[in-house]
């Protein structure tokens, strides 16, 4: 329960960071694309649902879900900024953070977490 609502609170992290033009000095085109991402996999959403249903109660199977459909999106991310590292690098540690918290909590246990 606790690693869930971790995991969720991370996500949130993630959002605003990708969001924060301020903070994130990089390639608009390419952080737009991974801002994309994160709206086609409704990551907001997951964080949302993942921090209501474990709030006061733990619900394995439906957190489990959601944090596999989470890791689905977050594959796609990281082979995009794998593949553009010189323009995404900044992005590569909160990957890490993200994949390390989902990986304790999923039950697909073969997660690539090299970055």
């Amino acid at each position: 329960m606790q690693k869930a609502i971790m995991l969720a609170e991370n996500i949130n992290g993630f959002i605003k960071f990708v969001h924060n033009k301020k903070t994130v000095s990089l390639n608009s085109d390419k952080l737009y694309q991974v801002k994309l991402i994160m709206e086609d996999f409704k990551f907001q959403i997951l964080a949302d649902e993942l921090l209501r249903i474990n709030q006061f109660d733990w619900d394995e199977k439906y957190t489990l879900l959601l944090v596999d459909r989470f890791i689905s999106g977050m594959n796609i991310i990281e082979e995009y900024v794998k593949n553009n590292y010189n323009d995404l690098f900044i992005l590569s540690a909160r990957i890490h953070t993200l994949k390390s918290l989902s990986l304790s909590l999923s039950q697909k246990k073969s997660i690539d977490l090299s970055i």
